[in-house]
């Protein structure tokens, strides 16, 4: 069945929107050659668009070019702002973008990883640092949590399991209470959307859009900061599980850790062989100190040092040894066929260590699978939120066009 012509004209627009989205401004002539629409649909298309909005003349194609046909379009980038907040159990991060995601502000400040009691002062430092840094896009109710007024969407990466019925961050044992209550807070108080995701899947997203998995769709990313994750992406697709556990690859059993996690803890999981605090006890068994520095895991640091100053070998291989048994046991559930390894620690170990837990990893499964340095890092989680907020900002934006 045809569609009717509201429909049509619904779908015209968005595929407009979302080229102009892509390819930067565009004449009504270059809309109509990548479009295939006739002339006047694509005038009909761009004064509607206009009108509602959503484009505006941003210039002119050629210099010796001049009138209508050589108006070039562009989407009103300043129409809304996004903001993502990637917290830490050590800090936050913020940055604000327009809706395009170019970058107006950013900020971050360290937090008390073991602070207890009263979370509301950390809730309130960390909404008064998305306050300031809206207030230095220019916003013009600036001042107080008012003004953030024109944020359109807002996105959260956070530690912990969200529940995937109700999208809300879920209490767990070894997050501070400040967590919790500042996810609830924004929620409450902002006139914007608030969305909360799991930091690990969100560097999952970066990493396939614009990192280093961005030709698979199926893959795993093997998160090693201060803890350890997993984030799994199957056809394209993020998958939480039934109770949004999915990738809690610290408690998985695996030997050489002298003990067993617990439902309270995972000491003796993977987490007590690849987080931070064991690679840096690693590292010291082969000579190599290292600490947190400048928000940087202890962890990450031991590994530059040790491919910097040369002779790390033996401790990267022993590192590459651990690495591989957690990686051994997603590949023999998953069959991802590639494992990147995220977080600071991957991206500090970059192709070196990734070579080393390949081929480890070779030894252990009869399953190939290759792994990958995270191109990302730890930034990989703000932009993995800047990426969902401004997908999900563009999708409510563009949808009176449907």
């Amino acid at each position: 069945m045809p569609a009717s012509p509201s429909t049509a004209r619904a779908i015209n627009d968005r595929l407009a929107l979302r080229l102009l989205q892509d390819e930067g401004p565009l004449t009504a002539g270059q809309l109509k050659s990548l479009t295939g629409l006739s002339r006047p649909t694509i005038a009909d298309l761009v004064e509607r668009l206009q009108g509602s909005g959503l484009i505006q003349v941003v210039g002119e194609a050629g210099a010796d070019r001049r009138g209508p046909n050589a108006r070039l379009y562009g989407i009103v980038a300043d129409r809304a702002h996004l903001a993502a907040l990637d917290v830490r159990t050590t800090s936050v991060s913020v940055v604000v973008t327009d809706l395009l995601g170019a970058t107006l502000a950013e900020a971050s400040m360290p937090m008390d990883a073991h602070a207890t009691g009263d979370p509301e002062p950390a809730v309130d430092r960390a909404v008064a640092l998305l306050e300031r840094t809206v207030a230095e896009c220019g916003h013009p109710h600036a001042g107080g949590v008012g003004g953030v007024r024109r944020l359109h969407t807002v996105g959260i990466g956070a530690p912990g399991l969200i529940d995937p019925a109700t999208g809300e961050l879920r209490d767990s044992t070894g997050l501070p209470a400040w967590h919790r209550r500042l996810v609830t807070v924004l929620q409450e108080r902002l006139p914007a959307t608030v969305l909360v995701e799991n930091e690990t899947n969100l560097a999952a997203v970066a990493e396939q859009r614009e990192g280093a998995a961005r030709d698979r769709d199926t893959f795993v990313l093997l998160w090693l900061g201060h803890g350890v994750g997993a984030a799994v992406l199957l056809d394209g697709r993020l998958r939480r599980g039934a109770s949004g556990g999915a990738g809690e690859i610290g408690f998985l059993p695996v030997p050489g850790t002298g003990g067993l996690p617990s439902a309270t803890g995972c000491d003796g999981g993977f987490h007590a062989l690849a987080g931070s605090a064991a690679i840096r006890s690693l590292a010291g068994e082969y000579g190599i100190e290292a600490a947190d520095r400048d928000g940087e895991p202890a962890g990450a640091v031991a590994v530059r040092t040790a491919l910097a100053g040369g002779g790390g070998e033996p401790f990267l291989d022993a590192l590459a040894d651990r690495v591989a048994l957690g990686a051994a046991a997603v590949s023999a559930v998953l069959d991802p066929g590639c494992v990147v390894l995220g977080g600071e620690v991957g991206h500090a170990g970059g192709p070196e260590l990734a070579a080393r837990v390949e081929a480890r990893l070779a030894e252990l499964s009869p399953l190939r699978t290759g792994v990958r340095a995270s191109a990302l890092g730890g930034a990989a989680v703000l932009r993995g939120a800047l990426l969902t907020v401004r997908d999900a900002a563009q999708d409510e934006l563009f949808a009176p066009m449907r």
